[in-house]
């Protein structure tokens, strides 16, 4: 299977937020359905860095490294042979339009660009990040302190959930979607001692998540991440053979 995009994910924060299974049903792409964790439905804002993208092999020049923040839940595709498990995006924001235009038009994405800007800064046992993106005249944050040294995740934890879906999937119409891999190895994370959150859900997302403003996240998470690959390939599926 071909491999699309070439890329490093670093420095990954994500906030998670149980929710109502309710309010994402209209979202949720024909031919799969969500995924709990102890029985909730979880979104996760995440912040990261895009680092050093190649499409097939060849560098980005000027482009290849960006900040990303999305918004994103977690679904599964159970199949007679075996259940995947995988994300569903409501937005990707970068700062640059070439790469929102590109994800949009090959892969119908929901990529918008909008300026971004980030801050690292540690000292000898801890360190700090900081993502920001601007969005009706003001600057949203969303940023973390960790202590250094990696860990492993725990089977069954809130980590392993998060991390480990490996798929992702995109609604092409009322009865039909598309599945594309993205592969990378178990990654360690590291623990989080204080964060800090300030998004406006509501005009990043739309009002279906305005409720957000108002809520503390379940749990805030860091992992310092990889490589990443990405398939070019992408498996069209209709709901009606599932």
């Amino acid at each position: 299977m071909t491999d699309f995009i070439h890329t490093r994910w670093e420095n990954l924060v994500m906030a998670n937020y149980s929710i109502d299974p309710a309010r994402l049903f209209s979202y949720v792409p024909p031919g799969v359905e969500l995924d709990l964790y102890e029985g909730k439905a979880m979104v996760s804002l995440v912040g990261f860095i895009f680092k050093g993208t190649k499409f097939f092999k060849i560098p980005i020049p000027y482009l290849g490294t960006f900040e990303e923040v999305n918004l994103r839940f977690y679904v599964k595709r159970s199949l007679p042979t075996e259940i995947k498990r995988g994300v569903v995006f409501i937005n990707e924001t970068v700062p640059y339009k070439a790469v929102a235009w590109v994800a949009n038009k090959l892969y119908n994405e929901r990529y918008t660009a909008i300026p971004t800007k980030h801050h690292f800064t540690e000292d000898g046992s801890h360190k700090k990040m900081e993502y920001q993106w601007y969005i009706k005249n003001k600057w949203n944050r969303l940023g973390v302190t960790i202590v250094k040294g990696e860990e492993s995740m725990m089977a069954g934890s809130m980590e392993e959930f998060i991390f480990e879906h490996y798929y992702g999937y995109t609604r092409i119409n009322a009865s039909t979607s598309q599945e594309y891999r993205v592969d990378h190895p178990r990654w360690t994370t590291n623990k989080v001692i204080e964060y800090d959150v300030h998004c406006d859900f509501d005009h990043m997302y739309g009002p279906d998540f305005a409720f957000l403003n108002h809520q503390n996240p379940d749990s805030v998470l860091f992992a310092a991440g990889s490589g990443v690959t990405i398939k070019w390939k992408r498996e069209t599926f209709s709901q009606l053979i599932q």
